[in-house]
């Protein structure tokens, strides 16, 4: 049951983690399709950085964090934080080129996205599972929740399962 539990959470901190960065990277590529033109003003919008900050918030006041669990939240958002940096960098890179990319530049530069994330996901792991084994039962419900219906705060009966 334990490692059942533990594999439904691996998949579901990648999905969360991939679409949180995908959804960054889509939405800033999408507004410069549909202009044809350079739009810095767009980037900011939909900041890597701020988007994570905001999901720390959420996750900090939905799980009732411990002072003993406190160093590994630290952690953990620590390296959230350290992603969302890496990420904000390949967007900004990307806005500041000042034609359009064809299709292999663009093939190019999704796999770099995607090679970022691979490791982006290889350091948040392991600080989200030391901070994951650290969480009560009840906690541990929570952030199950939390990933498999990436709905923060309320969690109510609906969503127990």
């Amino acid at each position: 049951m334990k490692s059942k539990t533990c594999s439904v959470i691996f998949r579901m901190a990648i999905v969360l983690v991939i679409a949180t960065f995908l959804s960054t990277v889509f939405s800033a590529s999408n507004s410069f399709a549909a202009s044809g033109k350079k739009k810095s003003h767009d980037i900011t919008r939909f900041s890597a950085i701020e988007h994570t900050e905001n999901q720390i918030k959420q996750l900090q006041g939905t799980l009732g964090i411990t002072a003993a669990q406190e160093p590994l939240w630290k952690n953990l958002t620590q390296v959230m934080r350290e992603n969302a940096k890496d990420m904000d960098v390949l967007n900004k890179q990307r806005a500041e080129k000042t034609e359009p990319m064809n299709a292999v530049e663009q093939m190019k530069f999704h796999s770099q996205i995607t090679q970022s994330h691979l490791s982006q996901l290889n350091k948040l792991i392991p600080a989200f599972e030391a901070f994951y084994n650290s969480l009560s039962d009840q906690q541990k419900n929570i952030t199950n929740i939390v990933f498999r219906t990436g709905k923060y705060g309320r969690y109510g009966k609906r969503n127990r399962r």
